[in-house]
């Protein structure tokens, strides 16, 4: 698990402006950043940073009215530069001090992956919320574990699923949907591509047993979507697939992997996969088809590489019309639903048992994935 400083900062640093959840620093309300002296909702800390998605979290915490008061990092330099960005909050000791602080009600982590359940569990039985980087679970007996704190403490375990929650396109979707825009929703195909920066990954990047796998990881986010936007309870996973088709260097990592999914109410399928080229403006060209009786809905999270710059792009197509939409200045309402659940021990941001199925979903492809080969 050796690493280089260098690696570590240029990591973060990138992944930092280019994660999906970074998207919205510049839309933090001027009224919280110039007023810090408001009365905060909630106070929240962070243990682990290892993954530059964590400032996305905080941000979406701080906009739904939540202060951070305090962090815990092991390795120095990632602490460093958690701290150049939020200067008003703790450098505490160690992660007990976080922990055992009562004024603290919420914790939020971007550790190592199979860091994070473990941590998870430790922070419920301590009588706190949770909010995890995804993958949030790396395994189902992790998963296990989690559900049986998770109903023993009855606190939140919330993994957050940025590519839904903090994209503007696919909050839009969401109200099309339930309005119904498109009527019953039959099928979602979520494309999850991404670039490698080979040079920017820590030394965990690259080995299974501490990322969980291509789906496990990358795919969890569509595994929201899924259930979310077909509003399935059930489901099943009908065939799965991964495999490292053009990194032989890294023996333990896996570059592509889909899945086909049956739910109670729909069906789906996955692509992930590690190519994005260095051509392309941006991380990935995330999308995500929605299907209904009565149309569709395409969102183009990232960028429209046909016309348009920037991201959270929306077409939508139904028996009156085909539209696009510009949902750049749809508000991200997750930071405020989510600090409400806190207060008011409710699961409007997601529920509970969303959350944990849909990663149960993701784990469970993982597991019965036939590994393939491309070429030989």
């Amino acid at each position: 698990m050796k690493n280089s400083l260098f690696n570590r900062r240029r990591f973060l640093k990138e992944t930092a402006t280019a994660a999906t959840g970074m998207a919205i620093l510049s839309s933090l309300p001027q009224q919280i950043m110039a007023n810090p002296s408001l009365e905060p909702r909630i106070k929240f800390s962070v243990i682990g940073i290892n993954h530059g998605h964590i400032y996305g979290m905080v941000d979406s915490v701080t906009r739904g009215g939540g202060q951070l008061v305090a962090f815990y990092a092991k390795e120095p330099d990632l602490a460093a530069a958690f701290a150049k960005r939020y200067p008003t909050a703790k450098l505490a000791a160690n992660q007990q001090e976080i922990l055992e602080d009562n004024s603290i009600q919420l914790i939020l982590s971007a550790g190592i992956p199979v860091e994070r359940a473990p941590l998870g569990v430790e922070v419920m039985k301590h009588g706190k919320d949770y909010l995890v980087d995804k993958p949030g679970i790396t395994s189902l007996a992790q998963l296990k574990a989690v559900r049986a704190a998770q109903q023993s403490t009855k606190r939140i375990y919330s993994i957050m699923y940025s590519e839904r929650h903090e994209n503007r396109a696919t909050v839009k979707a969401g109200e099309l949907v339930k309005a119904g825009a498109i009527g019953k929703v039959i099928q979602t195909i979520g494309m999850g591509p991404h670039r490698m920066n080979t040079n920017t990954r820590p030394a965990w990047f690259f080995d299974r047993k501490y990322y969980g796998g291509i789906i496990t990881d990358i795919a969890s986010h569509q595994f929201d979507q899924f259930l979310f936007f077909t509003g399935s309870t059930q489901s099943e996973i009908v065939a799965a697939q991964v495999g490292n088709v053009n990194h032989p260097q890294y023996p333990e990592f896996e570059d592509f992997g889909d899945v086909m999914i049956k739910g109670n109410n729909g069906t789906g399928y996955i692509r992930v996969d590690w190519f994005t080229p260095d051509g392309l403006k941006t991380w990935g060209d995330g999308r995500l088809t929605i299907l209904g009786t009565e149309g569709y809905i395409e969102i183009r999270k990232n960028i429209d590489i046909a016309s348009h710059d920037g991201g959270n792009h929306l077409y939508l197509v139904n028996q009156k019309e085909t539209k696009y939409i510009d949902c750049s200045k749809e508000p991200l309402p997750f930071g405020t639903l989510f600090v409400d659940d806190v207060l008011n021990r409710t699961e409007t941001a997601m529920p509970q048992a969303h959350c944990l199925l849909a990663t149960e979903m993701a784990l469970k492809a993982q597991k019965m994935a036939k590994q393939i080969q491309i070429g030989k």
